[in-house]
């Protein structure tokens, strides 16, 4: 437990400090408040990134020292440079597109491969395995899949808190199949970014006084992936789809919204859009009342939207730590969580939102009611 107390006291005195002293940043870290996707008001500083990658270093750092971990903690943590750097850099140029911010996470995957020998070996599909056993099938499916899950954490990241409870309850369902099946390594990787990102939340919800930024979102992304390949590589035994059931939530945002823009609206998959499934979320579930709309009075808005994805996040992360042993019962769960996704959009998009899913914020006091 000394890895997380200490990657979430370092986060938590470099997040203070970012915001304390922003006065000295701003002018290049703001988050730009205009766009289909901003739901703030005002500049707050989107470098959280820095706070994390510090916790996340210290902690690791503090493992190797005491002899938990060895030398492929700082071998990860290298890997992981080009994607949160492009991230960080995006956050404070605003002009690092999507699709370099992609490359750098390829780029990171490949790191990550060659030092940690960390390619996808199985999927468990039978014939796609086989495919696997070709080296180049296995380097392009790596590469593609490590950085589609870091640009689908940086997708989910658009309300307080939302991200960083989603992969906080991810790496914990990776620390607790880690910690049974004896693997050390993963546990204190796991722990380090629940800490790290539990010290960042503490600044990050509800009130918003910093965001994630893009270089913390594939950050956390990137070692999500990192950790799910690892575990698979590592024990030969444990079932891909566990791997995919706990990251399902981002995963499912991803290629939804990638069909639904490519297919449905005839428009690139990289066009923002203001219809993710938690913009519909704080659009239509959490109802505005009638009154000034108060900067507090949005940020209690902001907030109250992220904990029903939390929620659904835990409808797969739930079934994954329970059925972890039992493929089957994983590849049921993935299936039940995908229509369950769908069926909740539908119902958004339609308005049919059942009253008991509404909530009212308080124009004056930004409660619920």
């Amino acid at each position: 437990m000394q890895t997380l107390v200490l990657a979430w006291l370092c986060t938590l005195v470099v997040t203070l400090g970012l915001i304390r002293w922003r006065h000295w940043h701003l002018h290049l870290s703001a988050d730009d408040v205009n766009g289909v996707q901003k739901f703030h008001q005002g500049q707050v500083p989107r470098i959280g990134g820095v706070a994390v990658a510090a916790g996340l270093a210290v902690a690791l750092g503090w493992s190797a020292w005491r002899g938990l971990v060895g030398v492929e903690a700082a071998w990860l943590l290298l890997a992981a440079v080009p994607a949160w750097l492009a991230g960080l850099l995006e956050d404070v140029t605003k002009r690092v597109g999507v699709m370099a911010r992609l490359l750098a996470t390829m780029a990171s995957a490949a790191l990550a491969a060659w030092l940690l020998d960390a390619l996808v070996p199985r999927l468990g599909i039978a014939g796609l395995d086989a495919l696997l056993a070709w080296s180049p099938v296995a380097w392009a499916l790596t590469l593609v899949a490590v950085a589609g899950v870091a640009n689908a954490v940086n997708i989910i990241d658009g309300f307080h808190g939302l991200a960083v409870m989603v992969a906080m309850l991810m790496f914990a369902a990776f620390g607790y199949v880690a910690w049974v099946l004896g693997d050390g390594v993963i546990v204190q990787l796991c722990l380090a970014m629940i800490g790290a990102l539990a010290g960042f939340f503490f600044w990050n919800y509800p009130r918003g006084l910093i965001f994630l930024g893009d270089g913390g979102a594939y950050l956390v992304g990137f070692m999500l992936a990192e950790v799910a390949v690892l575990m698979v590589v590592r024990h030969p035994g444990l079932s891909p789809w566990f791997c995919l059931l706990v990251c399902l939530y981002p995963i499912t945002e991803t290629l939804f919204s990638i069909y639904r823009r490519l297919w449905l609206r005839g428009t690139s998959p990289g066009v923002p859009d203001g219809l993710h499934l938690h913009t519909l979320v704080y659009r239509r579930l959490i109802r505005w009342a009638a009154g000034d709309a108060a900067a507090r009075c949005i940020t209690a808005r902001n907030a109250a939207t992220s904990p029903y994805l939390w929620g659904l996040t835990s409808l797969a992360v739930i079934p994954a730590v329970l059925f972890w042993r039992n493929e089957v019962l994983l590849q049921l769960s993935a299936a039940v969580f995908i229509g369950l996704y769908v069926g909740f959009y539908a119902m958004l998009v339609r308005f049919r939102s059942p009253p008991w899913l509404r909530r009212r914020v308080h124009p004056r006091t930004g409660g619920a009611g």
